[in-house]
């Protein structure tokens, strides 16, 4: 890795809940049956919120997590 270059961790989720000011909760994709993934606060990226890209409860997204845990940036909205 170069200097400023950071390794981004994409995943898949479902929003579960839609909160005030551009946020959701939203659960992770499950990596075993049976298994409920965990709950994670995202944000819409600028490019969403320039293009007014709407994100609904049920949608599937794709979010790049923070490096230091606790929330993520929605990137795409799958469904």
């Amino acid at each position: 890795m170069s200097d400023g270059e950071e390794t981004k961790l994409t995943v898949t989720g479902t929003v579960e809940e839609v909160l005030p000011n551009s946020l959701f909760r939203v659960r992770l994709s499950a990596t075993q049956e049976g298994e409920e993934g965990e709950l994670v606060l995202a944000y819409l990226a600028g490019k969403m919120r320039l293009h007014r890209i709407r994100v609904l409860m049920g949608d599937q997204v794709d979010m790049v997590l923070d490096p230091y845990g606790g929330r993520a940036r929605i990137v795409r909205r799958l469904t």
